[in-house]
């Protein structure tokens, strides 16, 4: 175990690196030398298996499909009935190999692929009243959230699509292809299946169906106000008649949350806002404020602090020099030492949340740091994503801006100040409610694409179909199949699954309920803070340490209490809005009564 865990931490140090390289310097050089580590790994990872395997077995053959027959025979072991536990697991982690299951000829394909999908993802930009080489962010993301041009907007939506999305729907079709393959080569049927294995939860499309379900008649209450709101701003005529939103207007270019619009949609306008972007400003904030702003939040809770290496190597805003990929990420290099951030950061509120979610998955790094490297993940992909969103509810309430002179204490009774708390509650519900169907169906949409259950003729239709009958949003312009418009959002290009995001908005809140309870148990759970309890910190970092050395369930019950995922908490914490929403669309219709035949463009046979 000890050789295995070595090479293994040796080989995925290789590959990070080169990683990081090619996503903070996207050129043909360091693509290259991606492609062909990966060739070298695929080949050092049978022989690793074949060093761990009972089997003893020669690995001086060269020929990649004897060591894949290796391989095969390795994997057979009968590790269930181990009688060490640990052991068990740890065969249990390594049973699937994954893509470099596939023969090396399919290996070296599918990564060009993949480099190729996220590099012409990376690489898009646009063209706008004349000023070309408009990047996604900053630029786009700037003009999505406080355009309020209709038409504008329009443009960007459609001309994003066109750069982002289109050219790599091909592409796409390929990555299915070659997927499935490799899910077949490690004895699933499709590629969901094999996307699905590190849940170890047999019923879990259907676990979240039913919690989106719960939460459904909640969304559509929100739905129906932000309509409202909008209807009033850019008036009837702008608004389809279906009771769907136009998708450009939401203040986010896929609509996945819509906080930028909370300015349109706030409670209480003339009421103070809870968005402290100018204040950040005129006190001079630099991205390097806001991640030590961040660590200290941890430390304070007697948790970790980031080391040397993190300040030194990684890329906390976009340089000027070079084309990077910006999208905010965190990085273990599997050296037990070497962990960092690529960000392209801004001076906003919202970047300042994005810290610290990016560091709550540095602090799980460095809690695990010390497991197998097979146990070196959050104990289901959900977890990891929680535990930074988790600290930010934390980080955002009044009373927590208010300690750290991002908002006035003029008024000291802001935290409680009614008004002030429906402003709020609407603006995270913007963030996390209405992110609630986008989180669920880009793996639903993905899994029927897997699995075959929709044909790659349809891929544009079926995803409208998602759009439309989930989140009740609806494209500006007619669609047709030569578009990709999944392919416009960083996780599809990059093979991202991305059900861990809508797992997380649920879980986070049952993680916030637990550590609220030992904090601060006497206050409403929309209120609580845990900054600077030792206890919370030592409770959350109990279930860090363990990665996923145990199935997720028992991690759940050392953290909560309960091994089951659940809504509640997410309810109780938005109870006050809910209400108050209730009585703002009493002349509403609430949902949406779309035709995906009026927004997607059949072609003729």
């Amino acid at each position: 175990m000890l050789e295995y865990d070595k090479r293994m931490e040796e080989l995925n140090y290789e590959i990070v690196v080169a990683n990081f390289n090619f996503n903070t310097n996207i050129t043909a050089e360091n693509q290259a030398y991606l492609v062909s580590l990966v060739v070298f790994l695929f080949v050092s990872l049978l022989k690793i298996i074949c060093l761990f395997s009972v089997f003893k077995l020669d690995v001086t053959k060269k020929l990649n499909r004897e060591q894949k027959e290796i391989w095969k025979k390795a994997i057979r072991y009968d590790y269930k009935h181990f009688e060490d536990p640990l052991l068990r697991r740890l065969f249990e982690k390594i049973s699937v190999l994954g893509i470099p299951a596939l023969d090396e000829e399919d290996s070296v394909l599918f990564t060009s692929i993949t480099t190729e999908l996220s590099k012409t993802y990376d690489q898009a930009s646009i063209c706008l009243a004349g000023k070309c080489g408009l990047d996604l962010d900053p630029d786009l993301y700037r003009l999505m959230a406080h355009s309020r041009d209709y038409e504008e907007l329009k443009e960007i939506w459609i001309k994003w699509r066109e750069q982002a999305g289109r050219p790599n729907r091909q592409r796409y079709i390929d990555y299915i292809r070659l997927g499935n393959k490799a899910a077949i080569a490690n004895g699933f049927q499709t590629l969901d299946d094999l996307w699905l294995f590190p849940w170890e939860t047999p019923d879990f499309k259907q676990q979240v169906e039913t919690i989106w379900e719960e939460l459904k008649p909640y969304y559509q209450k929100l739905h129906a106000y932000v309509r409202m709101r909008l209807r009033e701003f850019y008036g009837s005529e702008r608004m389809p008649e279906d009771g769907t939103i136009p998708a450009h207007i939401l203040g986010n270019m896929w609509s996945q949350s819509w906080g930028n619009i909370y300015d349109l949609v706030a409670p209480y306008p003339n009421r103070k806002s809870l968005d402290v972007t100018e204040t950040m400003i005129a006190q001079n904030y630099t991205a390097m404020d806001m991640f030590r702003l961040s660590e200290k939040f941890f430390t304070d809770l007697a948790l970790i602090p980031m080391p040397e290496s993190f300040w030194r190597y990684s890329m906390f805003t976009k340089p000027t020099d070079r084309k990077v990929a910006c999208h905010a990420t965190a990085w273990d290099f599997y050296n037990r030492k070497d962990f960092r951030v690529k960000m392209c950061t801004s001076v906003t509120m919202k970047d300042l949340i994005t810290v610290h979610h990016e560091m709550g998955h540095i602090q799980y790094y460095l809690q695990y740091k010390d497991q197998p490297v097979a146990f070196r993940e959050g104990a289901n992909p959900g977890f990891h994503e929680a535990v930074g969103d988790l600290l930010a509810l934390s980080v955002s309430t009044p009373n927590h801006l208010k300690k750290i002179n991002l908002l006035s204490s003029e008024n000291d009774s802001l935290a409680y100040d009614p008004e002030i708390m429906l402003n709020y509650q609407l603006k995270m519900a913007l963030d996390k409610l209405a992110f609630l169907p986008f989180g669920y169906l880009m793996d639903a949409y993905r899994w029927d694409l897997f699995s075959g259950k929709v044909s790659a003729a349809k891929m544009n239709e079926h995803w409208w179909w998602y759009r439309i009958n989930y989140q009740g949003i609806s494209p500006p312009i007619i669609r047709n199949e030569t578009d990709f418009d999944a392919g416009a959002k960083f996780h599809i290009p990059a093979g991202v699954e991305y059900i861990r995001y809508f797992v997380s908005f649920i879980i986070q809140f049952q993680f916030h309920k637990s550590l609220c309870n030992i904090a601060q148990p006497n206050i409403p759970l929309y209120q609580c803070d845990i900054d600077g309890n030792h206890e919370a910190g030592e409770h959350l970092a109990k279930m860090l340490r363990l990665g996923s050395s145990v199935r997720w369930p028992e991690a759940m019950k050392l953290m909560t209490g309960a091994e089951t995922m659940s809504a509640q908490p997410l309810i109780e914490y938005f109870g006050p809005l809910f209400q108050w929403l209730d009585e703002q669309i009493v002349n509403e219709t609430i949902g949406w009564r779309a035709n995906i035949s009026d927004y997607i463009a059949v072609a003729s046979s």
